[in-house]
């Protein structure tokens, strides 16, 4: 983990709110309004790898959250247990870099931001671990039900990927009228997006995981899906085209500016706990 950027996890659960009364340079007393009224900085969890697989996006996202006015802080796979707690964040991305070191860390992550509400968004193989953690974890489906920190049990599921390193690949996609995804663009149902690897999962494990809350909103020319949304939810998006590439602090990929405005709205709204603040299993509805 690089400590220079963003918190460590240990300074973020060592936070406390003090009982002793605070002073400003002037030596006059805080009160309590002087705290609450202060906006608070958003601060998102950069759920993956560092670096892992030398993907383009990390350093990439490193350098713009920070001058976009937001807190980010990588959150290893291979660190988040089923008690990780994930309150702390305002939102939650599950970013480029598959496979992870530990898919069911990722699973854990996304199945917190699915359950308590947290704004997410999936990034190329965020986008397909959002579908894997709901066919798992709510669905049920055989296919999966094996699947651990490693992809072995469902290598018979997953069509052979080509990637281009050429990082202005555009691929034309059609999205689904009236879905939060059309929405972010405006109504449009087309646009063309930036595709820099065609990975897949077979059909007919695909249709079999868009059987309930998570739903399909963007397909390619072949018919593959390519970005899966939750209706009700403040922000819950998948998408295997990656915005933050294409994204300055100057100009805002839509999907990207859609997540972090929602992000910031979260932090400064007070929470209702109403969640658990575990990551465990859920049982079977």
């Amino acid at each position: 983990m690089n400590e220079t950027f963003g918190r460590s996890r240990s300074t973020l659960s060592a936070l406390t709110v003090s009982s002793t009364l605070a002073h400003n340079s002037a030596g006059d007393i805080l009160l309590w309004e002087d705290f609450v009224s202060t906006p608070a900085r958003p601060r998102v969890a950069l759920v993956g790898d560092q670096y892992n697989h030398d993907e383009p996006a990390h350093p990439h996202i490193e350098r713009l959250m920070p001058e976009l006015g937001f807190d980010a802080e990588w959150v290893p796979t291979t660190e988040i247990t089923d008690h990780t707690d994930f309150t702390p964040f305002h939102g939650i991305w599950v970013v480029p870099g598959g496979p992870y070191r530990a898919q069911q860390g990722v699973h854990r992550a996304i199945r917190f931001a699915r359950t308590a509400h947290i704004p997410f968004l999936g990034t190329c193989g965020g986008f397909f671990s959002a579908v894997l953690e709901y066919a798992q974890n709510v669905l049920r489906l055989p296919e999966v039900a094996e699947l651990a920190d490693d992809l072995t049990p469902i290598e018979h599921l997953i069509l052979p990927s080509t990637c281009s390193t050429n990082t202005e690949h555009r691929v034309r996609l059609r999205l689904r009228p009236g879905s939060h995804l059309s929405g972010i663009y405006g109504g449009a149902v087309e646009v063309d997006e930036l595709l820099q690897c065609q990975n897949g999962i077979v059909e007919e494990f695909m249709n079999a995981a868009a059987r309930g809350d998570v739903r399909f909103s963007a397909w390619e020319p072949t018919g593959s899906p390519r970005a899966a949304e939750i209706d009700d939810h403040p922000f819950f998006v998948g998408c295997l085209f990656q915005p933050e590439l294409s994204s300055t602090p100057d100009s805002l990929h839509p999907v990207l500016q859609a997540f972090l405005d929602v992000v910031s709205s979260a932090a400064n709204t007070p929470r209702v706990e109403n969640h658990p603040t575990s990551t465990k299993r859920e049982e079977l509805r």
